[in-house]
């Protein structure tokens, strides 16, 4: 039981410090301009971020900063230069920038009503800071996503997703959308908030479908950090 109770002390002290160097990362300004924005600091550069509080899809919800500190403080194992990543859901769009400012080609997709506030926020935090342009585009899960990124032209190395799995009835067309679009050699990194049990659920049947690995566990802010490939290339490897 000793043993016990100090592993789960250590876990809860490591908790705490990601957590806390996690969410060192946001500041706000000092002093209130007719702008609302949120600053955060990633690779070393300033980001402003416009929220838009009447859509869900528009507000900066923490596991998109927790993807973005893995992203930034593992780049030994996950090195984004030069590297084709699509984000799905971008929503405010920190994830987006902060990988195009590590170099990505990044294609930022999310719906038509939250497209707007951000293109505006990727295109105002990377403009002359990056090696390439963001593309910002819609995207609707589901059968769309085939006609809008056919695999034998569009091939991404990184599926980059934060916070994409809430109290929505589209999480069959979310599923369908991580399956067209990771390929043999694709890495899916997902941040999730656990909140419903439905959501659980889709951890679950997501495991049925893709080998996943968690890389973070962070019991104090309810979000955890997947990295996943498709079981088919595990196989491969294998033979």
């Amino acid at each position: 039981m000793d043993t016990q109770q100090s592993k789960a002390k250590e876990e809860a002290a490591v908790d705490a410090e990601l957590a806390k160097a996690i969410m060192a990362r946001c500041f706000h300004p000092s002093l209130i301009g007719t702008e609302a924005w949120e600053g955060y600091v990633f690779s070393d550069m300033e980001i402003r971020i416009k929220e838009s509080t009447d859509l869900y899809g528009a507000v900066l919800w923490p596991s998109a900063t927790v993807l973005c500190h893995f992203l930034e403080t593992n780049r030994d194992k996950h090195n984004l230069t030069d590297q084709n990543v699509i984000e799905l859901g971008a929503g405010t769009g920190l994830v987006s920038v902060v990988s195009s400012l590590l170099g990505a080609k990044v294609t930022s997709t999310d719906l038509p009503e939250v497209l707007g506030n951000l293109k505006c926020n990727v295109m105002r935090n990377t403009k002359d800071r990056c090696k390439y342009i963001p593309l910002v585009t819609e995207l609707i899960w589901g059968p769309e996503v085939e006609q809008r990124f056919p695999r034998a032209t569009h091939c991404f190395d990184y599926i980059l997703a934060a916070d994409v799995v809430y109290a929505h009835p589209y999480l069959e067309e979310l599923m369908d959308t991580f399956d067209h679009l990771c390929q043999e050699n694709t890495q899916i990194l997902w941040a999730m908030r656990f909140r419903l049990e439905r959501e659980n659920c889709f951890v679950d049947r997501f495991r049925e479908r893709f080998q996943v690995e968690e890389l973070y566990d962070l019991p104090s802010l309810s979000i955890k950090l997947y990295r996943a490939w498709r079981k088919d290339k595990k196989t491969k490897d294998q033979r």
